[in-house]
Parts: structure tokens; sequence; C-alpha cells
């Protein structure tokens, strides 16, 4: 989403609505097509985003690091590398009053095992059997596999009582929720539902907040003049804008991934690194983020990491802690190496121009706005760049069957590990026309396929970070991925009502309104006029 500029001013003002109180929050985060269908099964398709409201994971992993909080499981142990000890949070009851226990844990898998279609993060691929030891859940695993963890422990839990009559729950809309999050429904129409403060929620005291409001319709310019509290969108002169509306309005656009340039290792000259690397060092990534994000982030490093979220992880034996800075002569340099040439203004070989089609998706302006900026830096130095936007399930398509040469992309994420087995794993490794859901340069190499094998097997922290000093070294050298500049996370709040949301200063969450985030948001959210208001402001009077 994006509120564009004009030539013109105009000032817009945000409008709030006089009649919703103090204690209530609207909220743009879900969005009907163009209504809302009553849709609240969290493992279903098109389901109401405050599904995952009601309905709570065992852990609660901030996107930004990784960080994982302790929710339905209050602790976890990984006594080797099969096995995952998780021990089940007491004092919790579903909505209706019923006790939350490990047997809803244990039921829950069972159900993912039995409707494999609702096993949408993955969790069986990892999991051998389970097994129920009082309030303690364990997992044996199909082999050692200590990152499972985290998509293990990201499974919304469902209340056996609830669920256990479901004929078929892959299609069991669930128009009448009963969870164990901190929010019940309320009024529900096509056109707005109403959320209400859960009076039995296991940490009630945590949530200020008494209501939420969900309306269908949130326009671009609705966005900024509605009055929303919270709001996840890019919108164009963020401070002019959104900025300008209310003197309470705030934002945060922290880097949830890298954007950069996927080759098709498949193909040449994109699976030649000498190629790739020319790429890289023709490319301008300040003036690329720039242009591409608004100035809002910056130029990206070519480790796979995301920084500054991921600091902790940086090989400090790469320069730079991994960016590369434009240096046209040693990009001409390696391209020399594989035996191109600067002839009348173009870089040659046997005779014909270095050609490169970069593919992006219609209607993503940051990305059609870099890939336009990287056709400049190359075509400075004499390669000739094509750019390719078709619509964005085409573009999906392609990338996944790898009908492409060179395209707009990302990499990283929050769990590390992820990031570089999502990037560089050989079992996500599909021939060019059968599709593969990671993986999409078609990247494979052994010797990197062993260290993430590693990694899997170890539990020691210090064995796991000299494996990732390895993968930045890969990723640095042999630039499977080309990053250029860090995606943000478009995070727009208002301080008028409710205070401590997640900033840089503090960003013990990354700052969307969908997926589970809001779980642990919510819960650190205060009353703005209340003791605990004001001490938050008196702390954080600079929040953006």
């Amino acid at each position: 989403m994006a509120l564009m500029a004009t030539g013109c001013s105009i000032q817009v003002r945000s409008e709030p609505d006089p009649s919703i109180g103090k204690d209530t929050m609207l909220i743009n985060a879900d969005h009907g097509n163009p209504l809302f269908d009553r849709n609240f099964n969290p493992y279903i398709a098109n389901a109401r985003t405050a599904s995952k409201w009601m309905y709570e994971p065992l852990i609660e992993v901030n996107p930004l690091d990784g960080k994982r909080n302790p929710w339905l499981a209050s602790a976890w142990t990984q006594p080797d590398a099969k096995t995952i000890d998780m021990t089940i949070r007491s004092g919790v009851d579903w909505s209706d009053g019923s006790a939350f226990t490990a047997k809803d844990v244990v039921f829950t898998f069972d159900l993912l095992k039995r409707f494999p279609a609702m096993d949408v993060k993955g969790a069986w691929q990892h999991i051998d059997t389970i097994e129920r030891r009082g309030d303690h859940v364990v997992f044996h695993l199909k082999s050692e596999d200590v990152p499972s963890l985290t998509i293990i422990g990201q499974t919304y839990i469902l209340g056996e009582q609830h669920w256990q009559k479901i004929k078929d729950p892959t299609t069991y809309r669930d128009p009448n929720p009963v969870g164990t999050g901190p929010f019940v429904l309320g009024n529900y129409s096509d056109q707005q539902y109403s959320m209400d403060k859960n009076p039995r929620y296991w940490q009630a005291d945590k949530i200020a907040i008494k209501h939420l409001i969900l309306p269908a319709t949130n326009t671009q310019l609705d966005t900024v003049t509605r009055g929303y509290d919270w709001a996840y969108a890019f919108i164009s002169d963020v401070q002019g804008t959104w900025g300008a509306a209310s003197s309470t309005n705030k934002y945060w656009f922290p880097p949830g991934g890298v954007i950069g340039l996927m080759p098709n290792l498949t193909k040449a000259p994109y699976n030649d690194v000498n190629v790739r690397r020319g790429i890289s060092l023709a490319l301008n990534r300040d003036d690329i983020a720039e242009t591409a994000t608004e100035g809002n982030l910056q130029a990206a490093a070519q480790t796979g990491l995301i920084l500054p979220n991921q600091q902790q992880y940086v090989n400090t034996d790469i320069p730079d802690q991994g960016v590369v800075t434009q240096d046209t002569k040693a990009a001409l340099q390696s391209f020399a190496k594989s035996g191109y040439r600067t002839q009348g203004g173009k870089l040659v070989k046997d005779g014909k121009q270095l050609t490169i089609t970069i593919m992006t998706a219609n209607g993503y302006s940051d990305w059609l706005r870099a890939a336009q900026e990287v056709q400049r830096n190359l075509t400075a130095i004499g390669v000739k760049v094509t750019i390719q936007a078709p619509q964005p399930a085409g573009y999906q398509q392609n990338i996944n069957n790898g009908t492409f040469d060179m395209a707009m992309g990302g990499m990283g994420n929050g769990d590390v590990y992820q990031a570089f087995n999502s990037l560089l794993s050989s079992d996500f490794y599909q021939p060019v026309g059968k599709s593969t859901v990671n993986n999409y340069e078609r990247y494979r190499n052994a010797d990197t396929q062993k260290l993430l094998d590693e990694y899997r097997a170890t539990t020691d922290p210090a064995e796991q970070q000299q494996i990732l000093d390895q993968l930045q070294v890969i990723v640095y050298d042999q630039l499977p991925v080309i990053g250029m500049y860090y995606g943000g996370l478009w995070g727009l709040f208002n301080t008028s009502k409710f205070v401590g949301w997640p900033s840089a200063k503090d960003p013990y969450m990354a700052p969307q309104n969908y997926d589970s985030a809001p779980l642990l948001i919510f819960s650190k959210l205060r009353l703005r006029d209340s003791k605990a208001g004001q001490a938050i402001l008196e702390k954080s009077k600079d929040q953006k």
C-alpha cells in the first residue's frame, strides 16, 4: 500500500471518530474483498486477521531478531538435537472458561498430522512422534534438528473440546471462536467487526485495550485521515502525510529483510560468479536504497544478515560488515575474468553485448524504482538491461518454477538459520520447470549443505556461530543473491490513546499488525493518560 505524493501540497488531517472511547483501538489490519467473510479458522486461507489474536502460539517469535518469548509454553529445553521438551503454561483458560492443558497441544499437532493441509508451517516435516508427560509435551524429531524449535513453537493451539467434533477442519470457518488470547469476538458485520477484551486471559492485567474495531474498507487516504491508532502500510512522504496529519502520529520502519537481485544460477551468464560480482560492484547501493525506500531504509550488507537486527551474528572478518561499495573499475575487472571487454561503450564478449533481463512484480513500486536504478548503474558500464513486470501471480509462478533470468526478490529473516537454509539449502533445489518454495535462484553446493546440516545437529551456541561465520562468507563470496537494500516493516502508530509501541530504541517486536506479533504488542501498550503510560512517555519522548 502506498500513498503517492503529488506536485501540489494538500493539507491532510486525521479526524478520529469522537464516539470511539479512549480504551478502544481503531486498527487498520484486516481488509475485506471488499466485504468480510466470517472465517476465524487460523489454519485456512482468507481467515480474519484477528483469528491469530484469539488463538495463540506456544512461542512468540520476534521476526526482527528471532528472539523467542515464552507464550503458551512457559519454558522449553533441548536435551539433545533430536528432542524438544516444552513446559505448557498453567493457569490458562479458554475464553469459555474451560481449562487449557497439554492435551490441547497434543490434540492440535495430531490434527495437523491427520489433515496435512493445515500444517502450513511444516511442523510434521520435523516431528517424528509427540508424547505428553503431565504438563510437559515432548517432541521427538525425525533427525538432529535444533532450529525446528522455532517452527514447532509458532503453531497456533486449538482446544480439543471445541474442535474434536469438527469433521473437516480444513474447511471449517470457525464463526464463533473460543481461544486463549487477549480478545474475544464482539459485534460482527461484513463491513466491520469488533473485539472485546477477554476477562479470562492469562495475562489480562497486561491488556489496557478494552475493545478493537476493524473496518473492512481501508483506502490509502483513509489510512491517514480516519484516525487509526495502528496501521501497517508504506506511505510515500510519510512525514509529510501521516506525520503531518496529527502531532501524535508516529512511525517506525525497521528492516525486515534484504531486497536484492536473484540470479538464475542454472543459466548463463548468471551462473558465472565473476559476472555476478561484476554486477554487484557496479551498483550504487546507497542510491538504490534512497530511491527505492524514499530514504527510509539503508543499503544492505552482502552477508544475508539484517542489520542492525542481527548485529550479534556478524562475522567480523568480512570487511565493512559485508557492505559492498560501488567500484566500477573493480566491476569491469571482474567481468574481464569471464572474457567481457568494453568496445564502443558496450560490454562485449564474442561480439555480443552482455544483456540482462530483470523481472519484478507489477505494482511493486519500490522494486521497480530499484530495478530502474540498477538499469542506470549497469548501462553506465555497457550492460544492456531490460525490465519485465508481470502481474504478481505471474511473477511468483516464474520464480517458483525457475523461469526467469534475474529477478527482484529477497533474502533473510529474523531466524538467522532459517534465513540461510531458505536461501542455500539443496533440500529446496528443483530443476527449472518444477516448483520450489525457497532457494528460487537454484543454488546447490555440497559443502554448504554440510554446514547447514551441522548447524541443525548442535545445541552449542559457539559452534552455531562458527557455522554462521562460514555461511556469511559463502553469501559474500559466491553471491547467490546480490543484496541491495533493506526492505521495511511499515509500522504506523498514533499515541493519543495508547503508548508503548515498539521502536528503534525498544525493538521488542516487529511493528506488524498481522500474524501473532500483535499479541506481545498488545501486552506492552498502556493508556496514555495512565500512570504507566506517562512513565513510558517520559522515557521515550522522541519515539518514532
